[in-house]
């Protein structure tokens, strides 16, 4: 869920994913919307064959990871997360699971000696550089008909916005008290998310549309099966199959 290139550092609006790493968890057992995606990632596994080999890419704390996990457990999983609080977290997370490697690598700079059946892709695509041509390379980890599940942030972070929402479902499952410590615990995460928004706002971090977004992946080789607006239309769901 970072920015998966060495010179991200030039870029004029900077994310502190590792700041991030450290609320990122509690806020999202809190979230209904990121449950949501959790819950449809796992009834998508029930659907497909039991895949051999699994990427996670731009992993963040494993979540993904875990239900993968938990689900195939003969399938071997590689997480890759270049954030360091964020792969610690999930190594910690994910410990007692045998069949989970991890890297650091940037998608780029991955060179896949076996084509996996599966590439996982959760709110990253758009923090990286060049994401049409990272579409490319999330192609090149695939065999021909592998499957490509990708969740995007495509519109602009509303804070304000996504703040009221999630205090009033923090509200109405932990009463107010509850809610305030969540929000104070989780105060990193609001800070961050700003530095996204400024981040989107200067270009550094990809927008686009559902469609933008479907246009890009067809491009760089891939049969959309099912494409739908989540995240309370700030994100796309693509699952799609690498064609020959």
């Amino acid at each position: 869920m970072t920015l998966q290139k060495s010179d991200a550092a030039d870029r004029s609006v900077r994310v502190d994913w590792n700041s991030y790493a450290s609320a990122y968890d509690l806020l999202s057992e809190h979230n209904p919307e990121y449950q949501a995606l959790l819950h449809d990632f796992e009834a998508f596994l029930a659907t497909i064959e039991k895949p051999r080999l699994i990427y996670d890419i731009g992993g963040g704390t494993g979540n993904y990871t875990k239900i993968a996990a938990r689900i195939c457990p003969e399938s071997e999983i590689r997480l890759m997360e270049p954030d360091a609080g964020m792969i610690g977290m999930a190594k910690s997370k994910l410990a007692t699971h045998g069949n989970i490697s991890y890297g650091t690598l940037a998608l780029e700079d991955i060179a896949a000696s076996e084509a996996a059946d599966l590439v996982i892709c959760v709110h990253a695509l758009y923090t990286m550089p060049s994401p049409e041509e990272r579409l490319v390379d999330l192609r090149r980890l695939l065999r021909p008909g592998g499957w490509l599940y990708l969740i995007d942030m495509g519109r602009h972070m509303d804070v304000r916005d996504w703040r009221n929402y999630l205090f009033s479902s923090l509200r109405q499952q932990l009463g107010l008290a509850g809610a305030l410590r969540v929000f104070w615990q989780g105060r990193e995460i609001a800070k961050q998310n700003k530095n996204i928004f400024e981040a989107q706002k200067a270009g550094d971090y990809w927008t686009h549309s559902e469609a933008e977004l479907a246009t890009a992946a067809t491009a760089a080789g891939f049969e959309i099966v099912r494409k739908q607006s989540v995240y309370r239309g700030y994100s796309d769901l693509l699952v799609c199959r690498a064609r020959a």
